[in-house]
């Protein structure tokens, strides 16, 4: 009677995610630490209404301008309005922007990237120079002009912090497409009638990944800072929605009368893009095979 052949489950160690955490921390504790901030940053937008001790856009002229106190732990501004409130509310504006404007960009400019340097020919040789032009203007400037045309708005201002992200992503993304595609395994598959659709989504793609990452991480930073300087510029999220940008721009006839007007959104604005950055240059070292010792 034959017997049956026990086969071996490979069970998942519950302990490997806390050993990569600790060990990234251990490797990378600036990266760490600003990993840290951006959570924090994304948990304080999320929980906003449940943690704020006021309401960001209810005022009280009798309480304007009141330094940091038992009552208001970072002050109140030229309306009465409570100023942590909206520090904890103007995340959720940065977060929210800065987040869909990176991950649009970024993902346009990576799907070009990708199928123009699988492509090549005449029709990469267009695309790249169409994006040159575009990457020829600062970030912010171009920004600038597209929020002048567009009008203030939420979706207006994601739009216009996107496309200045769709030709550095592009650049980068389309350089390893491009030596991906001399490999022999994507030539092999090639010659054996596989679909260009075929090799970039299982060959080409998934070798852009990390770079992809990289940059996400890299340029939400950036993201975030042109949110907040087209806000201070009166250009961003129409009020009365709080911004840390806007905040700053408020706070500027008061720069000496109440400071803590305009240092506690600078906090949060330097805070968070340190933050971010740190963790993006963490990440680029690790993922990063051209910054690996050999």
């Amino acid at each position: 009677m034959a017997q049956a052949i026990a086969i071996p489950v490979k069970r998942r160690d519950p302990m490997r995610v806390w050993r990569t955490i600790r060990d990234f921390a251990k490797a990378k504790p600036l990266g760490f630490a600003g990993a840290v901030i951006f959570i924090i940053m994304i948990l304080v937008a999320v929980l906003a209404q449940w943690i704020s001790p006021y309401d960001p856009l209810s005022t009280n002229v009798m309480q304007r301008l009141q330094p940091p106190s038992s009552v208001h732990a970072l002050g109140t501004d030229e309306l009465g309005r409570d100023i942590l409130a909206r520090v904890i509310y103007g995340a959720r504006i940065s977060a929210l922007v800065g987040i869909l404007a990176t991950f649009a960009g970024s993902s346009i400019g990576a799907i070009i990237g990708v199928s123009s340097g699988f492509l090549g020919g005449k029709l990469d040789m267009v695309v790249q120079r169409l994006l040159d032009i575009l990457m020829s203007f600062p970030a912010l400037v171009l920004s600038i002009a597209l929020m002048s045309v567009m009008g203030a708005g939420i979706f207006n201002v994601i739009i216009a912090i996107a496309i200045p992200f769709i030709a550095p992503t592009n650049r980068v993304v389309r350089s390893v497409a491009v030596s991906v595609k001399q490999l022999q395994y994507v030539e092999a598959a090639q010659s054996i009638g596989a679909s260009r659709f075929r090799i970039i989504a299982r060959h080409i793609l998934p070798n852009c990944l990390a770079s992809y990452l990289i940059l996400v991480t890299s340029q939400l930073g950036g993201a975030i800072l042109v949110e907040a300087s087209l806000s201070f510029l009166g250009l961003g999220v129409p009020p009365p929605a709080p911004s840390w940008g806007r905040s700053l721009n408020e706070a500027m006839q008061y720069m000496y009368r109440a400071p803590w007007l305009s240092i506690f959104p600078g906090i949060a604005i330097s805070l968070v893009v340190f933050g971010i950055n740190m963790f993006g240059d963490a990440l680029r070292d690790i993922w990063d095979p051209r910054l690996k010792r050999v």
